[in-house]
């Protein structure tokens, strides 16, 4: 692939190519295969101007290391068939430049025409806002902003002054224009930001697992999926069975049992069971639409801020009418009363509030925070709690063995290849500390026993060799299965307190094989961020968690929280939830595994850190970086906070300009046609400021 490379700095390059010989799918493909590449934190392509936009990682990659990427990129790739049918051709990009300069040559084109041809032309323009101004009063909204326009442009029309009208309409036109392209623009940038390449899937090749990115998966490849996976294409079940959650396509409350011969949907859930799918669509394809359902549904969770933007610029519309009517009574100036009705609060108003949140959501994404809805920016702006989850939220979800006590006369080495075996099938910080430890020690652990059933927030249970195997917490070992505790367990359980660890039990035909002390360090930054979150507002912040009360105090004491409850269930956690918002307070609650789902829900706002488990991530309101830990939380609470500012600072302003332009309208310092200019203008430049981040790079946290 011929290219040159316009503009280089560390961490981010711009190349450019022959638009002549790379086609609009070529260079999506070039896209795609540029994205999955080790270091490349993001790749974006101007089908325009010919041009790729990379970002990447320092460490992993350099300038040299990315040409030769472009240099790889041969017919070998570019040119092959089915490559190409696996990416979608790219839709045409808008360019605003171009529609506005065809807007300008039309409507000075029409001087050109002879005056009969021209006073046609001028009329046959006017005539779908005249009637979607009379729409709109036949259906009672007489106060509407369109209603405003088309009255301006008949009321010119009727005093015999076509050219006025049709400068109105030509300026209103082209502020629409603008305005739309906007709208559209911060929809398109938050779904690219929102389509992440990263995702990855477990391949199915004859009797190996390979996991690989989301964006490589291809038509007539099989997948598998098990408890608490997404699935991330549509297909068709061709072995397994399971319960999948559909809420995020059929809005079903409860899953549907799933087994061969079945379909399922890219972005469901597989709450309990294994599924192998034969894949029918390309799993980004899929997932493109319900990423723009996300955002169509996140403009119906507007913020109240946004929804009293809009019928406060309702109810300016009939002072709007009142005003005109009595400058006309008093004046009997038809060129101020026109002026007056070229202005009004309801364009900007309605524009700029959702162009601020859709720009906060872009903005969030670009620090790889997802956010559902405008509404839940809101609500974390205003909670004044904060519930944690402990493992993999407050700890560092990377914990580690510590040490192994076996029993019944068992090795270490026995107990550990048997754990790590039932662990390996499930993705929980503390399952994969198992796994890591029996790495570590170079013990394989081969697959010997029958289907592992995992009970949320208890532990697996299998069989081997004929008897049952149990692995998990205290409450399920011993107060659901009824294993016999060991003698001594009060000195292990102390030891262990006084180390702050958890403890995990393995069990064999009910009686204790194994325990594994478990040390999860809290995260680095986890006190400051509490201490942050204090200054913020955050009046207080709990950590409610299943662990020993030992390694719970620990994790407090250490990360400064202001309560904590050990040894909780999942309802336990939801029971403290409704508790404090009976006492009025508005919560938080941030959390990573399945069993905080239900509290997710529970919660005004329920947020997943990102590396969590699919359901989680599918329940929660907002998702944060996994590479950015706790600091999303803040960073998310700050940009709340100031969207909210953002809004009414806007309102305040639109009102105080556009009641000057009305003043200057009925003073006669503005004639109509410069009255809709400067009305247009302000609203562009109120849009362009809603569109401005929340968090400026020099104080970005």
């Amino acid at each position: 692939m011929e290219f040159t490379v316009k503009h280089s700095l560390p961490g981010r390059i711009r190349v450019c190519y022959d638009k002549q010989r790379i086609t609009r799918r070529q260079a999506a493909l070039a896209q795609s295969l540029l994205s999955v590449q080790e270091g490349m934190n993001s790749v974006s392509v101007n089908y325009i101007t010919g041009s790729f936009l990379l970002y990447y990682d320092t460490e992993l990659l350099s300038e040299k290391k990315i040409k030769a990427y472009f240099m790889a990129l041969s017919d070998k790739y570019l040119g092959d068939v089915e490559l190409l049918n696996s990416v979608e051709e790219p839709q045409e990009q808008d360019n605003l430049l171009f529609d506005l300069a065809l807007m300008v040559l039309g409507h000075y084109a029409k001087l050109l025409l002879p005056p009969p041809l021209r006073l046609l032309m001028r009329v046959w323009s006017l005539g779908p806002r005249i009637l979607r101004g009379m729409q709109h009063v036949a259906a009672g909204n007489l106060f509407k902003s369109e209603v405003l326009d088309a009255a301006a442009i008949t009321m010119s029309l009727l005093t015999g002054d076509s050219k006025t009208a049709s400068n109105i309409n030509f300026l209103l036109n082209i502020g629409d224009t603008i305005e739309e392209f906007t709208k559209k623009k911060s929809y398109s940038d938050l779904a690219d930001r929102l389509l992440s390449q990263n995702d990855q899937v477990q391949l199915v090749q004859g009797n190996t697992e390979t996991t690989i990115r989301l964006s490589l998966l291809k038509k007539d490849d099989v997948v598998v999926v098990r408890t608490g996976g997404m699935i991330p294409a549509d297909g068709d079940i061709i072995r397994g069975e399971g319960l999948v959650n559909q809420a995020s396509i059929t809005g079903e409350p409860l899953a549907v049992e799933k087994r061969a011969g079945l379909t399922v949907f890219a972005g469901t859930i597989v709450q309990e069971g294994e599924l192998y799918i034969h894949v029918r669509a390309v799993g980004s394809q899929t997932k493109v639409q319900n990423i723009l359902s996300m955002i169509d549904n996140s403009q119906q969770l507007k913020v109240s801020s946004q929804v009293r933007s809009e019928r406060l610029a309702d109810q300016l519309v009939k002072y709007n009418f009142l005003l005109s009517l009595t400058v006309f009574l008093c004046t009997r100036n038809i060129t101020k009363v026109m002026a007056t009705l070229m202005v009004d609060y309801s364009c900007a108003m309605k524009l700029a509030a959702p162009i601020a949140v859709l720009s906060a959501m872009k903005e969030a994404s670009d620090y790889g925070i997802l956010v559902k809805g405008g509404k839940f920016l809101e609500d974390v702006s205003c909670a004044d709690t904060v519930v944690f989850d402990k493992t993999g939220t407050l700890t560092a979800a990377v914990p580690k063995l510590s040490r192994i006590l076996a029993f019944g006369g068992r090795s270490e080495e026995d107990v550990l290849r048997t754990a790590a075996c039932l662990e390996e099938h499930f993705a929980h910080p503390v399952a994969n500390a198992i796994v890591h430890a029996a790495k570590e020690r170079g013990i394989v652990h081969p697959e010997e026993h029958a289907k592992v059933d995992y009970i949320v927030a208890h532990g697996i249970a299998s069989e081997l060799n004929g008897k049952r195997l149990l692995i998990g917490s205290y409450h399920f070992v011993f107060e659901d299965e009824k294993a016999v505790l060991p003698d001594n367990f009060k000195d292990i359980k102390r030891e262990a307190q006084a180390k702050g660890e958890s403890l995990l039990y393995l069990a064999e035909e009910q009686q204790l094989a194994g325990i594994f002390a478990i040390h999860d360090p809290v995260r680095e930054n986890a006190a400051d961020i509490v201490q942050l979150l204090h200054e913020s507002g955050i009046k207080d912040c709990t950590m409610i968690t299943g662990d020993d009360e030992g390694a719970a105090k620990t994790a407090a004491r250490l990360t400064k929280i202001d309560h904590y409850i050990s040894q909780a269930l999942p309802e336990d956690k939801v029971a403290y939830i409704k508790k404090q918002q009976k006492a009025g307070h508005k919560i938080i609650m941030i959390g990573d595994g399945i069993n905080d789902a239900p509290a997710l829900v529970a919660a005004e706002t329920g947020i997943a850190m990102g590396d969590c488990a699919a359901i989680t991530g599918d329940t929660a309101d907002i998702v944060l970086n996994a590479d950015d830990g706790l600091m999303g939380l803040y960073r998310t609470r700050l940009m709340g906070m100031r969207l909210m500012e953002k809004i009414e600072t806007n309102n305040r302003g639109i009102v105080k300009v556009n009641t000057a332009l009305m003043a200057a309208g009925l003073l006669g310092f503005v004639s109509p046609s410069l009255a809709a200019i400067l009305h247009n203008a302000s609203t562009i430049l109120f849009c362009a400021k809603s569109a401005r981040p929340l968090l400026e790079p020099a104080h970005a946290v």
